[in-house]
C-alpha cells in the first residue's frame, strides 16, 4: 500500500468518526465546559475540525506559522462546525492525492514567529501534529458527551451506549 493510500484510508475513517461525535451535539451544548480551565464544546469541536483541515491548509507549506497562518474556527453552531469538516474533506483528500511520495519525507516546520515548535518529516507531521492531536481532542470531546449525558458513539468498537 502506498503512503497516499494509507493516508487516504485514515483521512476517510477519522473524518467519519469525528462527524459521528459532532452529530450527537446540539447548539445548547456549545458554551458548556467541564471546568473553567477547559475549552468549551464550541472551542474544542472547532479545534478538532481545524486540525482535520490542516491537511490541506498547513501541511502543503514548508512551514506553518501560528502568527501568520493560523485562523481559528469562528463557527457559531454545531451545523457550521460539521459543515467546515465536510467542506474540508475534499480539500484534504486532494492535498494528499496531489502530494508526491517524496514530499512526505521533506522537512516540515510548525512555528510561532521565531519560535520553532517542531520540525519533522511531513509524514510525521500528519501523524503527530494532525491525526494524533485531533484524536486526543476528540477523545476529550467524548468525555464531554458523557458528562452532558449525551450518547457516546463507538469509534473503534461499540461504546457503553451502543451495547445491548
Amino acid at each position: 500500500m502506498s503512503i497516499k493510500r494509507s493516508l487516504l484510508v485514515e483521512l476517510d475513517r477519522e473524518t467519519q468518526q469525528t462527524r459521528r461525535v459532532l452529530e450527537n451535539l446540539t447548539d445548547e451544548h456549545l458554551d458548556w465546559r467541564p471546568h473553567p480551565k477547559s475549552m468549551s464544546v464550541k472551542e474544542l469541536a472547532g479545534h478538532i475540525v481545524e486540525l482535520h483541515n490542516w491537511v490541506a491548509v498547513a501541511l502543503p507549506k514548508a512551514a506553518f506559522d501560528f502568527k501568520e497562518d493560523y485562523q481559528a474556527v469562528t463557527a457559531t453552531s454545531i451545523q457550521e462546525i460539521i459543515d467546515l469538516l465536510d467542506a474540508g474533506y475534499p480539500l484534504n483528500k486532494e492535498a494528499i492525492e496531489t502530494a508526491s511520495d517524496e514530499s512526505w519525507f521533506e522537512k516540515w516546520t510548525l512555528k510561532a514567529g521565531d519560535w520553532e515548535i517542531a520540525t519533522l518529516p511531513r509524514a510525521g507531521a500528519i501523524r503527530f501534529i494532525v491525526t494524533n492531536h485531533l484524536i486526543h481532542h476528540r477523545g476529550q470531546l467524548t468525555v464531554y458527551l458523557r458528562l452532558l449525558d449525551v450518547p457516546v458513539p463507538g469509534l473503534y468498537g461499540p461504546s457503553a451506549d451502543e451495547k445491548q
